[in-house]
């Protein structure tokens, strides 16, 4: 029984199937007695079943029911330290265990949306870690070899959509939980740009630079779900408004990788790396190199480093009180918060300002960066034996990625010799996670391989689309890019989406004594009108009426014909303000009047 988005979406349209049918499914699986350590709390099942039953309803009394909420039907887990109003939120420290009365805001945007909770999952403790064994419920084991471990600090999560016990899963990701688990539990983990996902109602690990992240068997569910659950939430301190790139990097694009690349010994790991980037280059990729010690520098600030401190202040009532109640690994940790003052925070701060001027250069010269999710894998036995280094080993592709303020998207690649799997993460500018989701999207299909650890082949690829919450706006004079007002639009998070003209029906005008300088443009109604080149921008929706109150009489927003026949917002004149003014139509465009005028 296949239970991606798509699958069921398609079943339950034909009639094939009914989410009171797949939640009984998945509870079964959830049984698995090998992997009973991946949850924390499940639901009841009364409870899920009253859930299906009232979709079901919905979907009867609505035909458009399914339509309107993207996860109807679609069975989910999270991790336990996000909130679910009525169950424990445990952080995977009983201690510290409490019951909240309203779920976390992510939780509450997946269950409009049609979503149905089974249960919440087993972490790292106080989401401290990347192997997925510090827990007192148990180390959950990795999907394919029980002996190995899962990753962490994300392990429930990840492990549940590879065993196919719910079609996706909420993450966190401060250090890489939300990546290193997908790359070892052969699935995808969208860890999206910082702010795009409110974290209220999330325990902090370092709240400045938390994320929810999804784990999911197929990149276009992970999109899905991460068009869901964004939305800006004025009452999280981090949350941001943030215009989304493009979704395509395009067929030809450039990558680029560390110039020095570590697998500690890991000599199938570094196999499977070499073949993946083939593979890229074969989808059209070029390939380049960038000095990796930038990335190590960031990353040793994270755990080597004052940040430390914000693991602390997240729990630091509970840590006093109860910190021999913690795991020991993890409260020693933590504890060397002690070793920072106020002094060390802001020096570090100011070292990760220059890290990120640096780091923002890397665009210039590359679509994307390509890194192996993890460099090597360890049994759990060897974990416990020595449980820091190997975690940091683990960290070494990932814990600079948030304090750059960069989105990432980890991809399966292979399925090792050794029956483990291998994934690569590819790493996009903040705002790049549609684009980063539709080159993972094109590897994954290369690749040929199974669902998680299900014996289910990977479907066709579907077109990565989130909702447009922006508007188009065209614009033809001083706004447009590296003119004076150009500024009104990207400090509003505006992008450039295109360079066009309009349908040949407008007259352009030089408007007399504007400052500064500009045109006007109406609609010529005679059948002598011109196409006149403009640029269209995306304004997030937003800002959008903050935009239209500046413009100035006798210009207006109004709807603008485009040479494709689109019909978009855009700046208009009103005709009695174009008498005497220089008709300016024969340039074709504002810019080359300007040309004109610079050349006389």
């Amino acid at each position: 029984m296949s239970i991606t988005i798509a699958s069921l979406h398609a079943d339950y349209r034909s009639g094939a199937r009914t989410p009171s049918a797949v939640v009984q499914e998945v509870v079964s699986r959830a049984e698995e007695a090998a992997y009973a350590s991946a949850w924390i709390h499940r639901a009841d099942s009364a409870a899920l079943s009253r859930r299906a039953r009232e979709l079901e309803s919905q979907a009867r009394s609505d035909p458009r029911a399914l339509d309107r909420m993207p996860l109807y039907g679609v069975p989910y887990a999270v991790k336990d330290n996000i909130d679910v109003a009525g169950m424990p939120t445990t952080a995977a420290c009983p201690a510290f265990s409490y019951v909240p009365q309203r779920s976390a805001v992510v939780v509450e945007k997946l269950e409009a949306a049609g979503a149905i909770l089974v249960g919440k999952t087993n972490l790292d403790q106080f989401a401290t870690g990347l192997v997925g064994t510090r827990s007192p419920f148990g180390a959950v084991p990795n999907a394919f070899r029980p002996e190995y471990i899962s990753g962490g600090s994300s392990s429930g999560s990840a492990v549940a959509v590879a065993r196919g016990q719910a079609s996706f899963a909420l993450g966190t990701d401060t250090a890489g939980s939300g990546r290193v688990p997908a790359g070892l539990n052969n699935i995808v983990g969208l860890k999206p740009t910082r702010g795009l996902i409110s974290a209220r109602g999330v325990v902090p690990a370092c709240q400045s630079l938390d994320c929810v992240s999804v784990f999911a068997l197929t990149c276009s569910d992970a999109v899905a779900v991460f068009d869901a659950a964004r939305s800006y939430d004025p009452s999280d301190p981090y949350a941001r408004e943030l215009n989304l790139w493009p979704v395509s990097c395009g067929p030809q694009f450039r990558f680029a990788l560390p110039d020095t690349l570590e697998f500690y010994g890991d000599r199938q790991a570094s196999r499977a790396f070499d073949e993946a980037v083939r593979s890229l280059q074969t989808l059209g990729g070029r390939q380049s190199k960038i000095d990796s010690s930038l990335l190590r520098e960031t990353a040793a600030l994270l755990y080597e480093g004052p940040w430390v401190a914000e693991r602390m202040a997240a729990i630091r009532p509970f840590f006093e009180r109860h910190a021999d109640q913690m795991d020991p690994v993890v409260r020693e940790i933590i504890g060397g918060a002690a070793k920072y003052s106020a002094a060390d925070l802001f020096a570090g701060m100011t070292r990760l300002q220059a890290l990120r001027k640096a780091a923002a250069r890397l665009w210039e010269h590359a679509d994307v960066l390509i890194v192996p999710t993890a460099p090597t894998v360890y049994t759990i036995d060897a974990v416990r034996a020595e449980p820091f280094q190997t975690n940091r080993r683990l960290g070494h592709y990932t814990n600079f990625v948030n304090l750059l303020d960069f989105s990432a998207f980890s991809v399966p690649a292979s399925i090792r010799s050794d029956g483990l799997p291998f994934g690569i993460t590819l790493i996009g500018p903040a705002g790049g996670d549609l684009m980063l989701a539709d080159l993972a999207q094109r590897f994954h299909q290369v690749t040929g391989l199974k669902l998680g650890a299900l014996d289910e082949s990977l479907p066709a690829p579907t077109p990565i689309a989130v909702r447009d919450e922006s508007v188009k706006v065209a614009v033809v004079g001083a706004h447009l890019s590296g003119l004076q007002l150009n500024h009104e639009l990207t400090q509003r998070g505006a992008r450039l989406d295109r360079v066009t003209r309009t349908a040949p029906r407008y007259r352009l005008y030089a408007l007399p004594g504007t400052q500064p300088a500009k045109p006007g443009m109406v609609r010529d109604t005679s059948g002598a009108g011109q196409s006149i080149e403009l640029e269209v921008w995306r304004v997030p929706l937003p800002a959008f009426g903050s935009f239209v109150a500046g413009v100035p009489s006798p210009l207006s927003i109004g709807r603008i014909e485009l040479e494709d026949g689109e019909m978009v917002q855009g700046f208009v004149c009103e005709t009695w303000a174009v008498g005497g003014a220089e008709d300016i139509s024969r340039f074709g465009g504002w810019r080359a009047f300007l040309s004109s005028k610079a050349g006389r």
